[in-house]
């Protein structure tokens, strides 16, 4: 899998860390406050967008007066004290990340979540020194399924996209990864088992965990 590979780009949410189950119960809380129940496909209908995109979804949607700042700022900050003490690094993370290293494999990650709560994530767990960029979809024009996330980050790490391996957990990520030209892994994780299937088909490779590609 990493051979001829110059440079990894990670997702984030789902793919380095096992977060994905605490966004749902952001949007509940965080819709509770206007009396608004969660609609049971919400999670479908966001998924792949950026902070800002969905900001501007939620906004326009549930007719919240709040501006697009103060949303986010809101989310920002429900999501900072569960960031930090109750999502940890998925299972062999650490791990795969220093093989890279010894490999002198270049490390980036491109997310649809906020810089803010990226750049806090990754110091938490002391993965930070790991990576040559960090990109959101807040930095480009369209977020995922669009390319535009990946072709920035290989354009930051001076990297060919055909020269790059992209790690993600979700079918949006997985065509973001593959129209922009880069070999992708899928991730298995809980929040998208019921795409497993989808995600074999759109990957080139598909893992259980990071150990299975150390062992």
């Amino acid at each position: 899998m990493l051979a001829n590979t110059k440079a990894v780009i990670f997702d984030l949410d789902g793919t380095l860390v096992d977060s994905m189950w605490m966004w749902k119960a952001i949007d509940q809380e965080y819709l509770g406050r206007f009396q608004i129940s969660l609609p049971d496909n919400l999670q479908s209908e966001i998924e792949g967008m950026s902070f800002s995109e969905t900001a501007h979804y939620f906004k326009e949607r549930f007719q919240i007066p709040d501006s697009i700042e103060k949303i986010k700022k809101d989310w920002n900050e429900m999501a900072w004290e569960k960031y930090k003490n109750q999502v940890p690094l998925k299972k062999g993370v650490r791990e795969f990340l220093e093989l890279l290293k010894e490999k002198q494999i270049l490390m980036a990650i491109a997310t649809s979540n906020s810089r803010e709560l990226v750049e806090m994530i990754i110091e938490v767990h002391g993965i930070s020194p790991y990576f040559s960029a960090i990109i959101t979809g807040c930095d480009v024009e369209k977020g995922k399924p669009a390319p535009d996330v990946y072709l920035k980050a290989a354009k930051m790490i001076q990297v060919s996209p055909e020269d790059c391996l992209v790690f993600e957990d979700i079918v949006a990520g997985i065509r973001a990864g593959k129209c922009a030209g880069m070999r992708v892994c899928a991730i298995e994780d809980c929040y998208s088992i019921p795409q497993k299937e989808k995600k074999q088909e759109l990957a080139d490779y598909y893992i259980s965990t990071y150990e299975e590609i150390l062992s």
